[in-house]
């Protein structure tokens, strides 16, 4: 479950993250994690039709973007006020018909959908702040369908917390021990936040039976370019390059965030 001061922060921030995904930082984050998950998604079906749950979806951005693409999308949050800015998005977005929005803990959630299949599971920036990943990342695959579905996890890095601290803040000390640090600073609503190496990610999905099919990294070098530089004038740039590099592994290993897109394996026969 989330820790009561997390539930708080993200119950009267709510606003605050809306804002903050309107800036260069927030929609960089979103769109390149959308845009590696449709290079993922499956092929649609003419008989049925996908269905995608989103846990922890916030305000929304990424389940109301699924159901434009045709998605019956289940959006879960254990924030009301995140839900509600939810609810008015896809209304705005004339797809509410196809998305339903529920209240709940992320660790509790996969007994109350236990009887649903879902071809795409979305589990973006949650697992920072849960008191036992694991159970999550466990639920998660419990509910997908088949071994074409596909889970989506987007987690704080590790190797960007080094970064971040050395050239951002241009603190060594704190660059040296988020070497081997399990937490950072969440510089949004403060508290902590848990950090991931990729070792660490790939284990929790292992002993869930998943297999990882690929890995990006996403804000490579955005959040440390030049103050002279206009990350607004220059969105669109710093998007293409952000694009390119979180493919490449050599740049992925250090990215802000790890994006991790996974499968179920496949019994043998």
């Amino acid at each position: 479950m989330i820790a009561k001061s997390d539930a708080e922060r993200f119950q009267q921030g709510a606003q605050d993250y809306a804002a903050y995904l309107a800036t260069p930082e927030g929609r960089l984050r979103t769109e390149l994690a959308f845009a590696n998950l449709q290079d993922f998604l499956p092929v649609p079906q003419t008989k049925r039709r996908m269905h995608a749950l989103d846990i922890g979806c916030g305000t929304g951005a990424a389940a109301v973007r699924l159901a434009q693409l045709g998605f019956v999308v289940t959006g879960l949050d254990s924030s009301q006020a995140m839900l509600d800015i939810a609810r008015r998005t896809s209304e705005e977005a004339g797809v509410a018909d196809r998305v339903t929005w529920q209240q709940g803990d992320a660790a509790q959630w996969a007994e109350r959908l236990a009887a649903t299949c879902f071809d795409v599971v979305l589990c973006h920036n949650v697992l920072e702040y849960v008191d036992d990943p694991a159970t999550v990342v466990r639920g998660a695959a419990s509910v997908l369908r088949g071994t074409s579905a596909i889970l989506s996890l987007v987690v704080r890095n590790q190797a960007g917390e080094v970064l971040k601290a050395a050239i951002q803040a241009g603190d060594l000390a704190a660059a040296e021990a988020n070497l081997s640090a399990e937490w950072g600073v969440e510089s949004l609503y403060g508290g902590r936040v848990r950090l991931f190496t990729p070792a660490r990610l790939q284990a929790m999905l292992q002993a869930e039976s998943l297999t990882v099919i690929d890995e990006r990294g996403i804000r490579v070098v955005s959040d440390y370019l030049p103050t002279s530089m206009s990350r607004s004038s220059e969105y669109t740039r710093i998007l293409e390059l952000e694009t390119k590099l979180g493919k490449r592994p050599e740049f992925a290993a250090m990215a802000r965030y790890v994006h991790v897109l996974a499968r179920r394996v496949e019994c043998a026969t």
